[in-house]
């Protein structure tokens, strides 16, 4: 029952990674980080959450898979 959703956390995870990260080299970011020094905080936001998701989602599917 639970293993969907930590797929899903992990498929959702990359993707939110994979997105982030086109949206740091983006035009737009390198336009912000010329006159603030930071990226964009769209990009930093679905690096964070893609890191938050894979983790939970590796975390959860590894922990799951031990038995006793």
């Amino acid at each position: 029952m639970i293993k969907p959703l930590l797929f899903a956390f992990l498929a959702g995870g990359i993707l939110l990674l994979i997105f982030g990260i086109n949206a740091y080299n983006s035009s737009s970011s390198d336009i912000s980080r010329f006159f603030s020094g930071s990226a964009t905080d769209k990009s930093i936001w679905m690096l964070v959450g893609g890191i938050v998701l894979t983790v939970l989602g590796l975390a959860g599917l590894l922990r799951g898979s031990k038995k006793a």
